[in-house]
């Protein structure tokens, strides 16, 4: 990633209020750039809320957050150009239709009308293309996805893809515009142990070669800076008790709010 590198990430009381009740409250981080950050918790715990609040894509209702120079939730907007989501349901799907070829020349070429300066543009299209390859290139091998270990090499359809292969590829999309935090959702949502060791990996080595990584995971590896949504133990009702357990570690329900509290404070 070269010239880019990881940001600082602090949170100080940080929450999240949507049409339901609080999707995330009372959360600190201190994390050097850099670092490996693991959001862990149970589904509907708010998770998919703090990672898109963090990356500047969701507003947060108390509290304040700082990556690198950048204020929360005052400078959201620079903290979108600075910062990549992947594999957030909802947010970066990726289209079954298109071929993992179509899906990396698209987003390279989008990088360069939206992140390219004007001159970048008056450029003549062969050395535009040539460049886009070449963040291609270097995003395909960051996320360690090798397009010729694929069933039809480049042209493979996303529904062809094993669901690391997917991660890789979602992650190597994040990677074309070299964001200084890459927030990835859900890590360890059916995978193996192994392929769970091997996403962690991955994580680990662009953390290493100086991306600062934001995950949401059910559970994180001993050497992340943990930051948890776990709602803070407090005295329940039995009623409560049978209520709360009912509705823990459903996707649906964890679905159910981030769409709601993304439809109330609006998807930046």
């Amino acid at each position: 990633m070269g010239e880019h590198h990881g940001v600082a990430v602090s949170a100080e009381g940080f929450g999240l209020k949507g049409p339901r009740g609080w999707a995330f409250r009372g959360i600190d981080i201190t994390a050097e750039p850099g670092s490996l950050i693991a959001v862990e918790g149970p589904s509907g715990s708010g998770r998919t809320c703090l990672l898109l609040a963090l990356s500047g894509r969701m507003k947060p209702s108390e509290g304040h957050a700082t990556v690198g120079s950048f204020r929360l939730p005052q400078q959201m907007s620079a903290v979108r150009r600075i910062s990549a989501p992947a594999h957030v349901p909802g947010v970066t799907d990726l289209d079954p239709a298109l071929t993992v070829e179509e899906h990396l020349l698209e987003r390279a070429l989008l990088q360069r009308r939206f992140g390219g300066s004007l001159r970048g543009l008056l450029r003549p299209r062969g050395d535009r293309v040539t460049e886009a390859r070449l963040r291609i290139d270097t995003a395909l091998t960051a996320a360690g996805l090798d397009r010729e270990t694929l069933p039809k090499g480049s042209r493979t359809s996303v529904r062809d893809l094993e669901r690391l292969e997917a991660l890789r590829l979602s992650v190597a999309l994040a990677l074309i515009g070299r964001p200084r935090l890459l927030a990835v959702d859900d890590l360890d949502l059916k995978l193996s142990d192994a392929e769970r060791a091997e996403a962690w990996a991955l994580l680990r080595s662009l953390a290493e070669s100086g991306t600062t990584v934001v995950a949401v995971c059910s559970e994180a590896p001993e050497d992340a800076v943990v930051v948890s949504t776990s709602p803070k133990p407090k005295p329940e009702t039995a009623a409560e008790q049978q209520h709360n357990d009912e509705n823990t570690d459903n996707p649906e329900n964890d679905n159910k709010e981030t769409a709601d509290a993304l439809a109330e404070t609006g998807l930046a």
